[in-house]
């Protein structure tokens, strides 16, 4: 039983002394206790080096989606709807370069971005495959489907014809005269009958020179290929010989089952020594590449008239051809039918009747004069009750004022 009253903890053992209390303000008493400090960073977490590659890497990530969005967006953009409401044409000239198809495109509001346009492009490895021509885009085509369209180089085409039987200079005419051609005329007409007639197909923008130099190489190649297959025992001496007598039979004819007997008459005229005494020669001799007036007819003056051309007037054939023939008229010459025929005359019908001797020749004229007679009397007749017609409608229309 302890005999100190104050001892209260274990045997042998002093309990420790309370902590004293020590007073504190309001303010100490509310300010909150300061929690575990964090652990301190590592001198490497510190280095400069490790800063600086995790920028770069935040960057790349950054450029990286940025890149991505773009190119995203880009190629919504390229192969979206286009802007265009209608079709259009667009002209692309010859060596015009992606920047400018694209600022093209882009002034006519057929897209609404050039510069998509240009990456796209190249994006897709066709930055030098866009030809030039003139193009037909549809309403809503996006860049991608001009892309193609450029690419395939399937533009509009115009046409160019150029009948048989048109001399040179008549053609050139025609050649200078057409909208979808460009640039100027040769200086000089190539030879009479060395264009050929033919349809062109042919791009706006194409030059006139460039379409020229074509026909004439086209018909060069013709007239070889033709005269190459011709008929041994032709009274020709040379291909420009064959284009002449072909230019005369093309003029004499447009009927196509006709021109083989036509080229006949003249071939067998040729090996017995007469002469042609074809008409379109005298035309030819007295108005040359102009042709003659259509209210002008052939009088007896200009039968007896000497020309170089006039086969009336010369043996033989005149120095050049006086037209352009087609292959029709070549084909016929080369290979003309075998008749005895010497002669033909006009029907009355568009066609003519053919002889093989003078006499049944001269009755062909005097059935020809009588329809020539009829069709003037027709035509009189005809211009008279016009013109009674005319007048009578004149004086109906004419009133009183009231």
């Amino acid at each position: 039983m302890s005999t100190n009253p104050s001892d209260t903890g274990s045997f042998g053992t002093r309990p420790d002394a309370p902590n004293p209390i020590v007073p504190k303000s309001a303010s100490e008493a509310l300010r909150p206790t300061p929690g575990t400090p964090p652990p301190r960073r590592s001198r490497r977490a510190r280095s400069q080096f490790v800063i600086f590659m995790n920028f770069v890497m935040s960057a790349i990530v950054l450029v990286t989606i940025g890149a991505g969005a773009a190119v995203w967006y880009g190629k919504y953009v390229f192969e979206g709807p286009g802007p265009s409401t209608k079709n259009d044409t667009v002209l692309i000239k010859p060596n015009t370069g992606v920047n400018d198809i694209a600022l093209l495109l882009e002034r006519n509001r057929l897209i609404s971005d050039a510069n998509i346009f240009r990456l796209g492009v190249r994006a897709y490895g066709n930055d030098s495959a866009l030809k030039a021509g003139e193009y037909e885009v549809k309403a809503g085509a996006s860049m991608r489907d001009i892309m193609e369209l450029l690419k395939s180089g399937k533009s509009l085409l115009y046409s160019l014809t150029l009948p048989e039987g048109l001399t040179v200079e008549q053609a050139f005419s025609r050649i200078a005269t057409n909208e979808a051609l460009t640039g100027e005329m040769p200086d000089e007409m190539p030879p009479e009958g060395a264009l050929i007639a033919d349809t062109q197909r042919v791009t706006r923008g194409t030059t006139r020179k460039e379409v020229i130099a074509k026909m004439i190489e086209e018909q060069k190649e013709l007239v070889e290929s033709i005269w190459a297959r011709r008929a041994p025992d032709l009274p020709l001496k040379d291909i420009n010989e064959f284009v002449t007598l072909a230019s005369i039979v093309e003029k004499e004819t447009g009927i196509a089952d006709e021109r083989s007997r036509v080229a006949a008459v003249f071939i067998n005229r040729l090996n017995k020594g007469m002469r042609l005494q074809s008409d379109p020669t005298i035309v030819y001799g007295i108005y040359g590449g102009k042709g003659k007036p259509a209210d002008k007819p052939i009088t007896r003056s200009d039968i007896d008239k000497p020309t170089p051309y006039n086969t009336y007037a010369i043996n033989g054939l005149p120095p050049g051809p006086i037209a352009n023939p087609g292959r029709a008229a070549l084909e016929a010459v080369a290979n003309p039918s075998k008749t005895d025929d010497l002669y033909f005359v006009a029907d009355g019908t568009g066609g003519h009747v053919f002889a093989a001797t003078l006499d049944e020749h001269n009755e062909n004229v005097a059935r020809w004069r009588q329809v020539e007679k009829k069709q003037a009397e027709e035509a009189a007749k005809a211009a008279a009750e016009a013109a009674k017609a005319g007048a009578v409608g004149t004086t109906g229309s004419t009133g009183t004022s009231q």
